[in-house]
């Protein structure tokens, strides 16, 4: 056997070569079926493309705390396409100040964080405005609550809007829109106006 210069090779060398040569061969072919494998098994395995956080019944929780805590918390009717993704109450807070927690999702995956505070102090209020400093760009019609923003510099939620009565007071964090936040409002105002 010869090479292209007029060589003869020998039997080892041509073997050599003809092993090298196919284990190239061999690799690239285990690289296409490994390849293979996976698109199909891409292909084929079902995915669940639905919400990963699941709805909260806050006012069945709300209805357990009022029981132990005897307070009326806010639970406010929402309005179509939102829903309640946590609810939370804490009666043995540090700093003595009793807190309910509803978080709210809306139909563009806006939200609102509400916290209602019992025997609020005016270091709590301060301490929810944190970072936060007066919006007198709000375009809202509600006159009775205060719309802040975050501050020059502050990774804060867009809106944060704050309300005290008799000693309650309620925070919304939020990224909805003035007009959403309006409707909270009324509806947060109204169900506190119905409390005994």
């Amino acid at each position: 056997m010869s090479n292209l210069n007029g060589q003869k090779l020998s039997p080892e060398d041509s073997a050599a070569k003809h092993r090298a040569k196919q284990t190239v061969i061999n690799l690239v072919l285990s690289l296409v079926a490994c390849l293979g494998i996976v698109i199909v098994t891409v292909l084929i395995v079902p995915r669940d493309d639905s919400n990963r956080i699941k709805p909260v019944d806050y006012q069945a929780a709300a209805l357990t705390a009022e029981a132990s805590s005897k307070l009326n918390l806010v639970t406010p009717a929402l309005p179509e396409g939102w829903w309640a993704n946590q609810a939370r109450w804490n009666g043995n807070a540090a700093d003595g100040v009793k807190t309910w927690k509803v978080g709210f999702v809306g139909p563009n995956n806006q939200y609102v964080g509400m916290t209602q505070g019992f025997g609020v102090n005016p270091t709590w209020i301060a301490l929810q405005t944190v970072g936060y400093v007066p919006n007198s760009e709000s375009t809202a019609k509600n006159q009775t609550w205060t719309k802040w923003k975050p501050g020059q510099g502050t990774d804060g939620d867009p809106q944060l809007w704050t309300f005290e009565k008799d000693g309650i007071a309620v925070t919304m964090r939020s990224t909805a829109n003035d007009e959403e936040l309006d409707l909270f409002a009324d509806l947060i105002e109204t169900e506190m106006g119905q409390m005994k």
